[in-house]
């Protein structure tokens, strides 16, 4: 958040989760949101489609504290079995002129067990905002630690675990900092991967079992995204929809900070267009079938509104965040409902993969 450039980037992610914990921040209870924002999914009503991403409250820390500014859902974690420290410091580092960030926390997580105590607390004491109000949606990100033998447990754990606390979960096979993580992507790895969660899913106790969503990364061949839809879409053992994208490994010409040389994953503004490119691929990899959050250099309603264009039925941001502060949130919801009457659509789910039927309304 802007009043926390004083001090390191990651001091001022810690500061920035304490104080949403905490309450502090704009409230957005008291306006409701257009009725233009909201949407169906997963038998869930998003009162709004701009959601918090994963790594942010990595821990479930401030999960309410960061609804109550305005955001339509919230991703945490993610979360790894075990604690871990995640990597040497530093490992956060802002690329001011770009408006970037670059990471390469490496999961830290406090671990399952002290995240599901905390979840757990929040949900026996949770209650509606107001009657007739859709309350905020909780996803929930799930990692593997970095020692771990059997990533596929991991994950599995990860499910049984979460799996009766979430609105969705999700598995996070895209990270760049921690190593052999991105070759779940493959073809082989993934579908044995997708066959154990689903499993596992299978197996919950609760009643209403969780959407299964899988989180990829921008950068990825062709034949590598054909590989992701054709099993996300499998007939049996199809997921319930993508996260598209990460953060990415490449480091675009047009960057002009010094901070460009370190090592990790490059967040904001450069990663815009090819995290777009990459949702329209996968929107029409998919016929359109399979519902996406969109994340990647969302600072603007214009920005948020070209990803639901073109293909994304949820939006996330989180650098804009670091840069502009929680005011963000509702001026995007702002412009994206001004964008959304301008075009003629009465609702965002109208607008989702516009460009992909032609260029007005259909």
């Amino acid at each position: 958040m802007p009043c926390l450039r004083l001090v390191s980037a990651e001091s001022a992610h810690v500061l920035a989760v304490k104080a949403a914990s905490w309450g502090l921040g704009p409230k957005a209870w008291q306006h409701k949101d257009s009725p233009i924002l909201r949407s169906q999914l997963w038998d869930r009503q998003f009162r709004n489609p701009i959601g918090l991403a994963a790594g942010f409250d990595k821990h479930g820390e401030a999960v309410d504290g960061l609804l109550s500014i305005g955001f339509g859902f919230v991703e945490v974690g993610s979360i790894t079995p075990k604690p871990q420290d995640g990597n040497p410091k530093p490992r956060v580092f802002r690329l001011l002129e770009d408006k970037a960030i670059i990471n390469r926390y490496g999961f830290n997580s406090v671990g399952h067990e002290a995240v599901l105590e905390r979840l757990q607390r929040r949900a026996g004491s949770m209650s509606s905002m107001s009657e007739g109000e859709p309350r905020g949606i909780l996803g929930i990100n799930l990692g593997k630690n970095k020692t771990s033998a059997d990533a596929v447990g991991d994950y599995v754990e990860g499910v049984q675990k979460f799996g009766a606390l979430a609105d969705y979960l999700v598995i996070n096979v895209s990270s760049p900092n921690t190593p052999g993580l991105r070759a779940l992507q493959g073809r082989q790895e993934l579908e044995q991967l997708i066959d154990k969660v689903l499993e596992a899913r299978s197996s919950l106790s609760c009643p209403r079992k969780p959407p299964l969503l899988v989180k990829i990364a921008p950068d990825l061949t062709q034949h590598d995204k054909e590989d992701i839809a054709a099993v996300a879409t499998r007939q049996k053992g199809a997921v319930d929809g993508l996260i598209v994208t990460n953060t990415t490994i490449s480091r675009p010409e047009t960057l002009q900070s010094t901070n460009k040389k370190e090592t990790g994953g490059l967040s904001g503004p450069p990663v815009r267009h090819m995290s777009t490119e990459t949702v329209r691929d996968m929107y029409k990899l998919t016929k359109g079938q399979l519902p996406i959050i969109g994340v990647g250099g969302v600072s603007c309603g214009a920005d948020a509104y070209e990803k639901i264009r073109g293909g994304a039925s949820l939006v996330q941001l989180y650098t804009a965040m670091a840069y502009q502060g929680p005011p963000v949130v509702n001026r995007i919801k702002r412009e994206l409902e001004q964008l959304l009457r301008e075009d003629g659509f009465t609702s965002v789910t109208e607008a989702v993969g516009a460009d992909h039927r032609g260029s007005t309304q259909t």
